[in-house]
């Protein structure tokens, strides 16, 4: 297991109920913010923010029930840490800012890619967007 999935892991365990209802509440506010995000080496970034905002909306509003707690928390772990001023790489870099914010949406759409992907079906998303595959 890759040390990037084990920090997601990590991450994850530390989502209770409460943490992902008050990333719910805040979840416009996040929405925009990740919208303004500027990070050309990583140009599918902010549309893999919005899929899983969209999924942990749906989630807490009770419009996602076939996914999974872990799934949601795991979203909700990659849009907290998407959100945080001081993460591994200071998102202030030009060159490297967004790689770990990448890294870690990267491995929750990795990770729980059979129910991501039903979702997407579900909701006429094009998971190939999403996942950047051919």
């Amino acid at each position: 297991m890759s040390e990037i999935v084990k920090f997601v892991h990590r991450g994850m365990s530390r989502i209770t109920p409460k943490v992902l209802k008050g990333i719910h509440k805040k979840l416009p506010f996040l929405k925009v913010e990740f919208a303004t995000i500027n990070a050309p080496k990583f140009p599918h970034l902010v549309d893999q923010l919005e899929f899983l905002a969209d999924v942990v909306e749906d989630f807490a509003e009770g419009a996602a029930e076939e996914v999974p707690y872990v799934a949601a928390a795991s979203a909700v772990f990659a849009l907290a840490y998407a959100h945080r001023q001081y993460d591994l790489i200071p998102d202030s870099d030009p060159q490297f800012g967004h790689a770990d914010d990448s890294a870690v949406v990267r491995a929750v759409l990795i990770e729980h890619e059979r129910v991501l992907e039903d979702y997407a079906a579900k909701h006429a998303i094009n998971w190939t967007k999403i996942t950047v595959k051919p």
